[in-house]
């Protein structure tokens, strides 16, 4: 089996088995992202000089024991909105081309303390906005399994790249599905633990009541030991939660006897493909043959969690990108009059449409005559979407649903029609606006060879029930095979940029991070 092919916790115990270097894990996933990122533009920065200098520091600290984790010397992927000291960190807008942190997240010093080594950081729908990758100002990132299709949003970077084998795994964010949906398409399993639980402190925030850090992974041990390194709490964050059952992996059992396990009827409806329905009850035939009691049920409200989602969200980052105004870092207007005129215009050119269109409808809701028709109601749909879980979860160990209505629609589709995009996240908004931890894990492929993904959904801080769920489905349904991706040449470039990036004279892809 090639190294591209290994799990994280399989090239793990290589590594600490002496059977491949770190320095030579490294260089295979950096020939790998040479042989078919420019068909599928994965990255937007590499770190190639201080990923191989960083991988004999780890080599040596395996050597002396003083680092020992089962991730000890695994390259990963970060998501582009995920600051990292010293390397470029654009949340794939051109408002922040340049911006360089000069810290780095919780959860990626808590990867480096475990031995990780940075490959580079992963293209996604500007600022997270969107459900396809393709608002990026780097170009859109496409499907490993067919490159005319989207690989979802907005961690579709993240999920492409350990879906084609450029990274054994990756970091994400999940603001309303951003991690689970990509997973779904591109056939891996991403994990969005309760709200809290990792702390969101050197994330770049979108929706800060509803972000959170979580793992891509071609399987769910590999997504457990990744939880269970990145998650603590932090003083920095006072969202961060100290918890006390962060052993993941102990949940990695191979029985559901007697677990209950209920599929929302309202998630079955109108609306739903139907291979991807017939998925789910697959899925819920061999929890059944495992030994689990699963059965339909009412969650209801279910039709308000999309507006009220984004509502909230919308408002919240009319807040939060407030602060990019091209006077303290990142892009800044080359010609304008006066101080109101630069914010204007550099505003106006930097950020993309659909960000602008968030941050339109953010300050609509926000407004004054509005703010309680719109805003204060979401906040209460919220509250309600809440306690129709909490219910749920009075007789349910874990909720199984779809992980999104279709399998990955082709590029540009979703573009031409926002409201279409946004009522794509039916399935997992919820989660999000509840806090709730949920995990997508690929079932099998549709008609058209695209990986269909089914999501266990648990109450809050109960990540071991789902995945404990997750892994006896995956026992039972094997290894998911990677998919073959047509590389055109190894020679194009790897990385088509945006006419608005290319207006404002920015670098192609990793030019500065390299």
């Amino acid at each position: 089996m090639q190294t591209m092919e290994l799990t994280a916790l399989e090239l793990g115990r290589k590594i600490k088995e002496k059977e491949i270097s770190v320095r030579e894990a490294v260089d295979a996933f950096y020939q790998r992202i040479a042989a078919v990122d420019g068909e599928l533009n994965s990255f937007v920065t590499l770190d190639q000089e201080n990923a191989y200098r960083r991988a004999d520091e780890v080599q040596a600290g395996i050597a002396d024991g003083s680092i020992s984790g089962p991730l000890a010397g695994v390259p990963a992927a970060i998501k582009d909105n995920i600051c990292t000291k010293g390397l470029l960190t654009t949340c794939s807008s051109g408002i922040l081309y340049n911006f360089v942190p000069t810290y780095s997240a919780e959860a990626v010093l808590n990867m480096e303390k475990a031995g990780a080594v940075i490959l580079g950081k992963t293209n996604m729908d500007e600022f997270a906005m969107g459900s396809t990758t393709e608002t990026s100002a780097f170009g859109p990132t496409r499907n490993p399994w067919n490159t005319g299709h989207v690989p979802g949003g907005s961690s579709g970077g993240s999920c492409a790249a350990v879906a084609a084998g450029e990274a054994p795994y990756a970091l994400g964010s999940d603001t309303g599905g951003s991690i689970r949906q990509p997973g779904s398409f591109c056939g891996v399993v991403g994990l969005k633990p309760t709200y809290g639980t990792v702390s969101r402190y050197g994330l770049i925030a979108y929706g800060s009541s509803l972000d959170q850090i979580g793992p891509i992974a071609k399987d769910v041990p590999d997504c457990a030991a990744i939880l269970e390194m990145i998650a603590s709490h932090d003083q920095k964050d006072s969202t961060s939660v100290a918890r006390t059952d962060c052993d993941f992996t102990s949940a990695l059992v191979d029985d559901v006897r007697g677990m209950r396990v209920g599929i929302p009827s309202d998630y079955l409806g109108e609306g739903l493909d139907g291979e991807v329905r017939q998925a789910v009850l697959d899925t819920a035939d061999v929890l059944r043959q495992k030994g689990a009691i699963v059965e339909e049920f009412d969650l209801s409200l279910v039709e308000y969690a999309i507006p009220a989602y984004y509502v909230i969200a919308s408002a919240e980052a009319s807040s939060n990108l407030s602060r990019f105004d091209g006077v303290k870092y990142g892009y800044r207007a080359a010609e304008y009059d006066g101080l109101h005129g630069m914010y204007k215009k550099s505003r106006s050119e930097g950020f993309g449409e659909e960000v602008k269109r968030r941050i339109m409808l953010g300050s609509f809701v926000l407004s004054s005559g509005y703010y309680d028709a719109y805003y204060l109601k979401a906040l209460r749909t919220k509250a309600l979407i809440r306690q129709s879980f909490d219910r749920a979860f009075e007789k349910y160990d874990v909720i199984l649903a779809p992980a999104s209505p279709t399998t990955a629609p082709k590029l540009g589709e979703s573009l031409s029609d926002p409201l279409k995009m946004y009522l794509g996240d039916i399935y997992t908004i919820s989660v999000n606006l509840a806090g709730l931890p949920g995990i997508s894990v690929p079932c099998r492929n549709d008609s058209r060879g695209l990986p269909i993904g089914v999501q266990m959904i648990g109450d809050c801080f109960k990540e071991k029930k789902i995945i404990r769920v997750a892994y006896a489905f995956e026992q039972a349904r094997g290894r998911f095979v990677m998919p073959e991706i047509a590389v055109k040449s190894a020679q194009m470039s790897s990385v088509h940029m945006a006419s608005s990036v290319e207006s404002m004279g920015m670098l192609p892809n990793g030019q500065e991070g390299k």
